[in-house]
C-alpha cells in the first residue's frame, strides 16, 4: 500500500498543473494579505477563492488522473493485491497530494498573517473541502466508464453544491418569507459542505454579527464547540459516504 501510495504522490507532484494550482493559490494568498490592512477583509478575500477554485481543481483534476490510471489499475488488479487495498492507496495518494499543494499555496500565508484559531479553522476547512471533493471525484470516475460522462458528472456535482443549492435556497427564502424558516435554512445549509466551511470561517470571522437574526441562529448552532464538532463530523461523513460506495462499486466492477 505504501508504493503505491508514494508512487501516486510523487505522480500527482511531478505534474504541471498541480504546480500551477499551487503557485496560484500562494500568489493570491500572499497578495490578499499583503494589500489589505485588515486580517479579515482578507480572510474573508481568501475564503470566497478558495470556496471556488479549491473544489473545482480537486473533482476535475482527481477525476481525470482517475481516468488516466485505468490502464495501471488493471494492471494493480492482476497482481496479487487486494482490490481494497489499490483503491485506498489511490484515494490516499490524491488526498495528501493535493493537500500539500494546497498547505503550501494557502497553509503558509495563513500561518503567518493569520496565526490563530480563525486561520486554523480556514486551513482545517480547506483541507477537508480538498478531501470531500477528491471523494466526489473518485466515486464519479467508477460510476461510469465513460470518461467525458463521468467528467461531466463531476462539473455538474460541482455546479450544484458551489451555485445552484445556494440558488434554491435563497428561493426558498423568497418565497417563505414571512414564515420563521431561519432554523431549517440553517439546517439545509449544514447539508452543503460549501456552505458549510463558509459558515464556519465566518463565525470565526464574527461576520455574523452583520447577518442579524440568522446570523444569530447560526452562531447558537454552529457558533459553540459541540456544533464546531458537529460541522466537521458532517464534513467526515461527506468524505466517507462517497468513498466508501465507490470502494463497493471497485470491488464488484469487472474490470
Amino acid at each position: 500500500m505504501k508504493k503505491i501510495t508514494g508512487f501516486v504522490i510523487t505522480d500527482i507532484l511531478k505534474n504541471k498543473i498541480i504546480l500551477v494550482y499551487t503557485i496560484v493559490l500562494a500568489v493570491f494568498s500572499w497578495s490578499v494579505f499583503s494589500l489589505e490592512d485588515n486580517t479579515a477583509k482578507g480572510v474573508l478575500s481568501l475564503l470566497n477563492v478558495v470556496l471556488l477554485t479549491v473544489p473545482l481543481v480537486s473533482i476535475i483534476f482527481s477525476n481525470i488522473y482517475m481516468y488516466n490510471s485505468a490502464e495501471f489499475v488493471e494492471l494493480l488488479v492482476s497482481q496479487p493485491i487486494q482490490r481494497k487495498t489499490i483503491w485506498v492507496s489511490l484515494f490516499t495518494g490524491l488526498v495528501i497530494a493535493m493537500n500539500m499543494a494546497y498547505l503550501i499555496g494557502v497553509g503558509i500565508p495563513v500561518l503567518i498573517f493569520v496565526p490563530d484559531m480563525t486561520g486554523m479553522i480556514i486551513i482545517l476547512t480547506g483541507m477537508m473541502i480538498t478531501t470531500i471533493f477528491i471523494s466526489i471525484a473518485v466515486l464519479c470516475s467508477i460510476l461510469s466508464r465513460d470518461k467525458a460522462r463521468g467528467i461531466g458528472i463531476a462539473i455538474m456535482t460541482w455546479l450544484f453544491l458551489t451555485l445552484i443549492y445556494d440558488g434554491l435556497l435563497l428561493f426558498l427564502m423568497f418565497q417563505f418569507s414571512d414564515y420563521p424558516i431561519e432554523k431549517p435554512m440553517a439546517i439545509f445549509s449544514a447539508l452543503n459542505p460549501i456552505d458549510l466551511a463558509r459558515i464556519m470561517v465566518l463565525l470565526q470571522v464574527d461576520v455574523s454579527a452583520l447577518m442579524g437574526y440568522t446570523g444569530a441562529i447560526f452562531k447558537h448552532i454552529f457558533g459553540t464547540s459541540f456544533g464546531l464538532s458537529v460541522s466537521f463530523g458532517l464534513m467526515l461523513l461527506w468524505i466517507m459516504i462517497p468513498f466508501l460506495i465507490s470502494l463497493q462499486k471497485f470491488k464488484n466492477k469487472d474490470l
